[in-house]
């Protein structure tokens, strides 16, 4: 059975309980797991979530294949619950959302200069676990998803050794559209929707996938990730338009290709392939421009701790997010100092993050709160965060970054020169 979770503070009543939080981390907030279902996939087991609870919204809502991180995107869901895709901090028994912290002392969680310019968190990451591939969609471009009132949505993924013990049915994902495809091929397979198998995928490429690497995706760019376990630090939106219509003998609705698109143009196959970034698809080089590998950063790694760029490179000259991995090995030490906010998820291991305890958990009940999750603010980034293993195994933490928080953010191609 699921776990009847802490109760919660209202966002007018949030101040005071957010001082006090800070003050007892020193900077750090405790996060609990954000769970999001998805009707159109079919979840898997390597998140950790128990297996009774993976239809704990309903099954009408669908499995959850999803756990958000330092959230404050709403997940777009049809019959979604009113804080679906939203992060909680917990303090003393009680919690509230990372929305209302951040609009409340946006300052001091995530800096001046992002909360001017953004009055949000503005990115977000997630796990997304999957038995099989996901329907080939893209995530539209910043000036398409204006057009409804959204933002565009830019993503990354890298693939945790520690949460990918199994390969699941189709550890390959396509990406884009052979050089060469025309608009009028792609037409034909949404012309063709209701006929079973559009056959877009005859138009792309399938990459392998593999563990401890990942790639990142500009918005208007088609991709259907394969069935490996994936850590994606992305903007903060949840816009999307799925261009395949049956996945693995399930129907994928049209509804879900014009989801995001304004009303007058859902049936406008010239606006609907119009949304797609045509040149990077068709990219004669696509893996060159968006494969990732780590790169050890030498100026956070010392005796016993190595922090490696698991996400880097910018979008459109954009730095937009990022992401690191930190291991730190049993009984070593080591201390983070960064310009920026990040969200911490821990993957390995056990210790702690100044005052609040780190440990990966085996097993998490709907409703139960954990260790593994931290919010790093920004003035506690800029102060200094110590990190112990205390542990017999290593201690491994991913993190993500918002925009512009790095000035030796390595590009995208740097690790073939290690």
């Amino acid at each position: 059975m699921s776990i009847a979770p802490p109760p919660v503070v209202a966002k007018d009543n949030v101040a005071k309980i957010l001082n006090s939080a800070l003050d007892a981390g020193e900077g750090l907030l405790r996060l609990t797991p954000t769970w999001v279902p998805r009707s159109f996939l079919h979840p898997w087991h390597r998140i950790k979530l128990h297996p009774e609870d993976y239809y704990a919204f309903g099954a009408d809502r669908g499995g959850i294949d999803e756990r958000w991180f330092a959230s404050t995107t709403e997940a777009a869901n049809d019959n979604r619950t009113v804080d679906e895709g939203l992060s909680y901090v917990l303090h003393e028994g009680k919690r509230f959302q990372l929305r209302d912290a951040v609009s409340e002392a946006g300052d001091r969680l995530i800096g001046k200069a992002m909360y001017a310019q953004y009055k949000r968190w503005p990115v977000y990451s997630k796990f997304f676990d999957n038995m099989g591939p996901i329907p080939h969609h893209m995530h539209q471009k910043f000036e398409d998803a204006k057009l409804v009132g959204q933002e565009g949505k830019p993503e990354s993924y890298y693939f945790p050794p520690q949460l990918n013990n199994v390969d699941n049915n189709f550890c390959y994902t396509f990406m884009g559209l052979e050089p060469g495809t025309t608009k009028a091929q792609l037409r034909k397979c949404l012309e063709d929707w209701n006929k079973g198998d559009n056959g877009i995928l005859d138009l792309s490429k399938a990459y392998r996938l593999k563990r401890g690497t990942g790639w990142l995706i500009p918005p208007g760019v088609l991709h259907a990730p394969g069935s490996l376990c994936t850590y994606e630090p992305q903007w903060g939106s949840d816009v999307f338009g799925m261009f395949q219509s049956i996945v693995e003998g399930r129907y994928v609705p049209w509804a879900l290709l014009v989801k995001d698109m304004p009303k007058e143009k859902h049936n406008d196959l010239d606006f609907i392939i119009g949304q797609l970034d045509w040149d990077k698809n068709v990219d004669t080089h696509f893996k060159d421009n968006n494969y990732l590998e780590p790169i050890v950063d030498k100026e956070r790694s010392g005796p016993g701790y190595t922090d490696r760029w698991i996400v880097y490179g910018t979008v459109d000259g954009k730095q937009l997010f990022s992401s690191k991995e930190l291991t730190v090995e049993p009984g070593a030490k080591c201390k983070l100092q960064e310009n920026g906010a990040s969200g911490w998820i821990t993957v390995q291991g056990k210790g702690s993050m100044g005052k609040l305890a780190l440990q990966t958990p085996a097993m998490i009940r709907f409703g139960e709160t954990t260790e593994d999750e931290v919010f790093i603010s920004a003035e506690a980034a800029a102060r200094g965060v110590e990190i112990e293993n205390t542990g017999s195994e290593p201690l491994v933490g991913l993190r993500y970054f918002g925009p512009d928080v790095h000035a030796n953010l390595p590009k995208l191609g740097d690790y073939k020169k290690q």
